[in-house]
C-alpha cells in the first residue's frame, strides 16, 4: 500500500475521526493540534438521521455518545419582560442526539491516543507538496516529510492557507459575529438527569442573546460589518462584544458585567467556506476547513461522514490518493451542499422587528415547523453511504512506525 505516513492538522472532531479510520487501516498517523491540550467542555453538537447514526455505529461509539448525551433543551423566546413569545423545540436545536463537543472529542481521542502520535501546542507553519511527499515545517517541532497531509483545522485552516491560498479567497464573511461565554462541564455520565431543559432567547433587531442549555451557557449573535482584530486577543474581543450590546435591554447588561470573570470566551465571525475542491496534490481538507458554515447545524455530521468517506475511498483505492481524492470530492461536494447555502445569522438575529416576529411565527405554526424538520432531515441523509469492505474489515494490520 502506498502513502503510509500521514499528518492530520486539528484534534477537535474531524481530525481524530479520520485518525481512527486511517490508523485502523495501517497508516502511521500524526495529529498536530495548536491547543496545548484537548479542548473539553464547550458547546453541544448533534447528529441527525440514519447516515450519522450509521457512521457512529461503524466507529463503535454510538452507545458511548448516547451514554454521554445532553438532554433535549427547548429555547423559550422571550421579550424584555421575560414574556413567552414562542418556543424553538429541542428536536430542532439538538437533532436526534446531542453531546458536548468536548465529550465527543474525548471519545475520539481515547480511541486513537495509544496508536496515533499527537503533537499538542504546535501547528503547521509551512508545507511543500511534491510528487513524492509533503515536506512540513512546524512552529515548534522538527520538520518532517509525510506521504499525505489532511487539514481538519477548522474554518481558519492553516493547511488550507498554506496549500490552497489566502483565507479571504475561500472564507466568505456573512455579516454577523457570535460569541460563546462560559463553560459547560464535560464527562456527562449515565446517572445525569436528562429531563427536558429550557433556555431563554432574547432578540432585538440585529442582536440575539441566549442563556442556558448545552449549546452554550451564554450565546450572543449580532449583525456587524467586518471587524479587524487579533483572534488571540480575548480582551479586545470582549470589548467588541460589549460595544455591540452597549444599549441592549433584558438581562444583557448583567451578562456583559460578568465577562471579565468568564471561565471561557470565544468570538468569531459567522462565515462559510466556499471552494470547488477539497483536495490539491497530496493534501486534502475535511470538516470545517473544507465545508464549514458557522452555526449552520450540520458541521459535526459533515465532519464524521467526511472522515469516513475520505478514509474509505483511500482504503478502496489501496492508498492511491489520486483516485481516492477524486471520489471523495465527488461525494462530499454533493453531500455538503447545505454548507454552501445557509447563513444562520438572519435566522438567529433578524435585523428588524417584523422579521423577528416572522421567525417566531414559524415555531407557532405546526405545518411550517414540520416542513423545516423534513428539510433538515433530507439534508442530513442525502448521501448513499458506501460500505467500504476494505475499511470496515481492517483491524490495524501491522501499523508502521512513526518517522
Amino acid at each position: 500500500m502506498p502513502n503510509r505516513t500521514v499528518l492530520i492538522s486539528g484534534a477537535s472532531i474531524a481530525g481524530p475521526a479520520l485518525a481512527y479510520w486511517l490508523d485502523r487501516c495501517g497508516y502511521a498517523v500524526t495529529v498536530v493540534e495548536r491547543a496545548p491540550d484537548l479542548r473539553l467542555g464547550g458547546q453541544a453538537v448533534d447528529f441527525k438521521g440514519q447516515v450519522h447514526r450509521k457512521v457512529l455505529e461503524r466507529m463503535g461509539i454510538l452507545d458511548e455518545v448516547y451514554r454521554r448525551q445532553t438532554g433535549k433543551t427547548d429555547l423559550l423566546i422571550v421579550d424584555e419582560r421575560d414574556r413567552h413569545l414562542a418556543t424553538i423545540p429541542g428536536e430542532f436545536i439538538g437533532g436526534d442526539v446531542e453531546i458536548l463537543r468536548g465529550d465527543l472529542t474525548e471519545i475520539l481521542y481515547e480511541r486513537t491516543a495509544e496508536s496515533c502520535e499527537y503533537l499538542f501546542g504546535d501547528s503547521v507553519a509551512a508545507l511543500v507538496d511534491t510528487e513524492s511527499g509533503v515536506d512540513v515545517t512546524f512552529e515548534k517541532s522538527d520538520a518532517r516529510r509525510f506521504d499525505l497531509v489532511f487539514g481538519a483545522d477548522g474554518i481558519h485552516s492553516a493547511v488550507r492557507r498554506h496549500r490552497f491560498g489566502p483565507e479571504e479567497e475561500f472564507v466568505r464573511f456573512l455579516g454577523y459575529y457570535y460569541a460563546v461565554v462560559g463553560t459547560t462541564d464535560s464527562a456527562t455520565d449515565a446517572s445525569t438527569d436528562r429531563a427536558r431543559a429550557t433556555g431563554l432567547m432574547y432578540n432585538e433587531p440585529g442582536r440575539m442573546a441566549v442563556v442556558g442549555g448545552p449549546k452554550a451557557p451564554e450565546l450572543f449573535v449580532f449583525a456587524s460589518g467586518k471587524i479587524e482584530y487579533d483572534r488571540a486577543d480575548t480582551t479586545r474581543q470582549k470589548r467588541i462584544l460589549t460595544a455591540a450590546y452597549a444599549d441592549a435591554g433584558w438581562r444583557v447588561p448583567g451578562l456583559l458585567a460578568g465577562l471579565d470573570h468568564a471561565a471561557d470566551f470565544y468570538l468569531d465571525s459567522i462565515a462559510r467556506v466556499e471552494t470547488g475542491t477539497y483536495t490539491a496534490g497530496r493534501v486534502a481538507l475535511l470538516g470545517d476547513a473544507a465545508y464549514g458554515n458557522t452555526l449552520g447545524g450540520f458541521g459535526t455530521g459533515l465532519a464524521l461522514v467526511g472522515a469516513y468517506v475520505l478514509a474509505g475511498e483511500l482504503a478502496a483505492a489501496d492508498g492511491d490518493h489520486r483516485v481516492a481524492f477524486g471520489r471523495y470530492n465527488e461525494q462530499m461536494h454533493r453531500y455538503a451542499k447545505i454548507a454552501r447555502k445557509g447563513n444562520a445569522g438572519p435566522f438567529l438575529a433578524p435585523k428588524s422587528r417584523a422579521r423577528i416576529r416572522l421567525r417566531n411565527a414559524t415555531f407557532k405554526k405546526r405545518i411550517l415547523f414540520g416542513l423545516m424538520m423534513k428539510l433538515t432531515d433530507s439534508f442530513a441523509t442525502d448521501i448513499d453511504l458506501q460500505d467500504y469492505p476494505a475499511l470496515l474489515s481492517a483491524r490495524r494490520p501491522g501499523n508502521v512506525d512513526h518517522p
